[in-house]
């Protein structure tokens, strides 16, 4: 579940819930999502809140004091490794089966570094630009089109998270349910087609605590969607040793005499074919290895939670934000490479787009399985109404920023972004579709294109010759020329390619 999808941040006790700004129409307890929500009432100008006080201009920006922080520097590594993990760590293994392992890595290591000097370049500039609103940012570099540019991306980002989510009840609540009421024939029950799971779970849980104005204890999933992908990564390492090769099932159920031996659905009709030998690849080129770059890009986007993180870092300071964002970073890149290298290794090429999915296929009464399916089911459900509020309060903002909250219009928006989402899950055949065309759009935006752009604008101190504004420059065409061409490529897979049938 993601993040920067909204942020998943943990709790401070301390924190007084009545600070949040006033123009919110929902008050937090839980500061770092608080400060990840401010940024989306980006409407008073940080020069009217004193950012930078006059009695500290002779110091550093980022040593000035807008808020002292009060979050330590352990519990914002947990806040920012909570903001990067999410649901895009479930494709990670199909990006694997499509560009082999070493490939796998290269990839792997560029884009956490490249996310990572994002952050660099985007802390740099809140500094210089006086700003810890990334909307505002916007409106300061490029007035606003920047604006609506930076809000744009991080609503399409939520959306695209928002989407990830559902897709996996859509995936995986018929399997629990199948599972939990030892149905073998599943032909023609509704209770066990996922799209109309995802409309009943979308009407009767995921809509009431949308339309609530606080957040409350929704807070919570923070810390519950981190430890299911914790969960999550013990189970695919742990049941590589306990899962035979795929090739070797299906030779086993061609051999097996008068069906003394269940035939697995997934694999039904394999022949032991070289293809099909269980012996990694580490590079490899068709016609999916094309969304490799967007998963990645998609399972890296934490950028919306980096400067509300930031803002509430106790002793801030640059330096003491770049140490938090490294170490979270790597934990990440560690957290990724195992999850992505043991899904791999258990069933090589056959990796379906969303890996937890793809375990049904073999072992559909596993206990262990179904846990993990529960616990993941129910921190994405809890998790969708939290990624809603940013959403629908930036919605507001734009249109309505001077009214009077009304309950009619809270809860037209909030319909409507929830139908919307619905139907994309149900319609777009498979979530591979989602982390591609979100990665190589608003996750490539909010990695490459607005830090490095909004650096170049404010930045004045350095000129456009040196070092640091060139490197910038490089960064921004690489952004570019990742999103044009990754977009290009998944276009061109959509017209050659029939639409699969559902994974």
């Amino acid at each position: 579940m993601k993040k920067a999808e909204m942020g998943r941040f943990s709790i401070s006790p301390d924190e007084d819930s009545s600070s949040y700004s006033s123009n919110s129409d929902f008050n937090y307890s839980y500061p770092t999502k608080q400060a990840a929500l401010k940024s989306h009432y980006a409407d008073v100008d940080p020069e009217n809140q004193n950012f930078l006080l006059e009695s500290n201009v002779g110091k550093k920006k980022y040593e000035t004091d807008f808020h002292p922080g009060t979050t330590s520097f352990g519990m914002s590594v947990f806040n920012l490794s909570n903001a990067i993990v999410g649901s895009g760590i479930l494709g990670l293994s199909y990006a694997m089966a499509n560009t082999g392992i070493a490939l796998f890595i290269i990839l792997l290591t560029f884009v956490s570094i490249f996310s990572l000097y994002s952050v660099h370049l985007l802390l740099k500039t809140a500094n210089e630009g006086g700003s810890l609103l990334y909307e505002q940012l916007g409106h300061k570099a490029f007035g606003m089109v920047g604006k609506l540019t930076a809000s744009g991306s991080i609503t399409m980002q939520n959306i695209g998270a928002m989407s990830s989510y559902l897709f996996i009840v859509k995936y995986e609540l018929p399997l629990v349910i199948q599972a939990l009421m030892n149905i073998e024939d599943t032909n023609g029950l509704w209770y066990l087609n996922g799209d109309y799971l995802v409309l009943l779970v979308s009407l009767v849980l995921i809509l009431p605590l949308s339309l609530l104005r606080n957040l409350g204890y929704l807070g919570y999933t923070s810390g519950l969607s981190l430890l299911c992908m914790m969960f999550f990564l013990i189970v695919v390492i742990f049941k590589k040793f306990q899962i035979p090769c795929p090739a070797e099932i299906a030779f086993l159920v061609n051999e097996t005499v008068n069906g003394s031996l269940a035939q697995p659905a997934a694999f039904v009709g394999f022949n032991r074919t070289e293809s099909d030998s269980c012996q990694p690849r580490y590079f490899i080129f068709n016609s999916q290895t094309v969304y490799a770059v967007p998963i990645l890009t998609f399972s890296f986007v934490c950028h919306p939670a980096i400067l509300p993180i930031y803002e509430e870092l106790k002793g801030r300071s640059r330096r003491r934000m770049m140490n938090v964002s490294k170490i979270s970073f790597f934990a990440m890149f560690l957290m990724y490479l195992l999850a992505a290298l043991f899904g791999y290794l258990t069933f090589y090429e056959h990796v379906e787009s969303e890996l937890l999915h793809t375990y049904s296929s073999v072992m559909e009464t596993d206990i262990l399985l179904l846990i993990v399916r529960l616990a993941v089911l129910m921190a994405v459900t809890l998790t969708v109404p939290v990624v809603i509020f940013p959403i629908r309060s930036s919605i507001t903002h734009l249109l309505c920023a001077s009214k009077e909250f009304s309950w009619w219009r809270h809860s037209v928006i909030t319909v409507s972004i929830l139908v919307f989402t619905n139907l994309l899950v149900i319609f777009v055949p498979n979530i591979r579709d989602i982390f591609g065309f979100i990665g190589a759009s608003a996750a490539a935006m909010l990695i490459f294109i607005l830090p490095s752009a909004f650096y170049i604008k404010l930045v004045k101190k350095e000129s456009m010759k040196s070092v640091q504004k060139i490197g910038a420059m490089f960064f921004l065409l690489s952004g570019i020329v990742v999103m044009t061409g990754s977009m290009a490529l998944i276009v061109l897979d959509w017209v050659h390619n029939a639409p699969g049938g559902g994974h």
